[in-house]
């Protein structure tokens, strides 16, 4: 085992896996032994397992990335929702069309991605671990991420009800929201607003990828947290205190 978790044997479907933290997340459950399936909108596979081009924000695409694992592998372990993209626009300069594609996959996705491995967990009888990985932005009220942190705040209320909703099945669902993250995505903001948001945390940096997936791991690990469920982990370096 190349980690600190055992998660042999798990089926594990991960949405954005082909960059960021849905890489990391990927390699560290493969590290940890599992099986790795992902959907990306790019054609990418950062380790063995199922990996398909898709947008998540589209349901038929979810929904076949989860039938095939069903089909070969016997059923979802666990789910883990990454997929997402930044967007930057002041609320009175931001359109329908742009809000609305936003939150096609930022919210959307998440949504299909939660009722997808549902409906395997409950076929499977087995129950499992979704976990949702959404932003310290949600709190923060950042300008210009209003889309962006409407969708992270829906996801915190899609992971506290999913967990109402799952329990009697044995399926858990958690969220975890991290801070600022070294990822592609970030990279739009620049080196100096980088070094601002490292700044802003108590640790005085930006988390890595891999720190993230750890994060991850552990909660999806029954053996760490399988009596914990319907919670946001925040993960931020102390950017903001709960």
């Amino acid at each position: 085992m190349a980690g600190p978790f055992d998660l042999s044997g798990r089926r594990v479907v991960v949405t954005g896996a082909s960059s960021g933290i849905g890489e990391a997340v990927a390699v560290a459950f493969a590290a940890a032994g599992a099986r790795v399936a992902g959907i990306s909108l790019e054609d990418a596979a950062p380790v063995d397992g199922i990996f398909v081009a898709g947008d998540t924000g589209d349901t038929a695409a979810v929904d076949a990335l989860a039938r095939r694992v069903e089909d070969e592998w016997g059923g979802i372990d666990v789910w883990v929702n990454c997929a997402a993209r930044l967007f930057v626009r002041p609320l009175v300069d931001t359109t329908d069309e742009e809000w609305h594609d936003l939150l096609r996959g930022n919210l959307h996705g998440y949504m299909h991605g939660c009722r997808a491995a549902a409906r395997a967990m409950i076929r499977g009888g087995r129950g499992g671990a979704i976990v949702n990985v959404t932003s310290a932005a949600r709190v923060l009220a950042v300008p210009g991420l209003t889309a962006y942190t409407a969708a992270k705040g829906a996801i915190e209320s899609l992971t506290k009800t999913a967990a109402r909703e799952l329990a009697s099945y044995g399926a858990r669902v958690n969220a975890i929201a991290p801070g600022p993250v070294h990822t592609p995505m970030l990279a739009a903001v620049g080196e100096a607003g980088i070094r601002a948001m490292g700044a802003a945390t108590l640790v005085g940096r930006i988390a890595e990828p891999g720190e993230i997936a750890a994060s991850v791991a552990a909660i999806a690990d029954p053996r760490l947290f399988g009596y914990t469920t319907g919670q946001v982990f925040a993960v931020n370096g102390g950017m903001y205190l709960d």
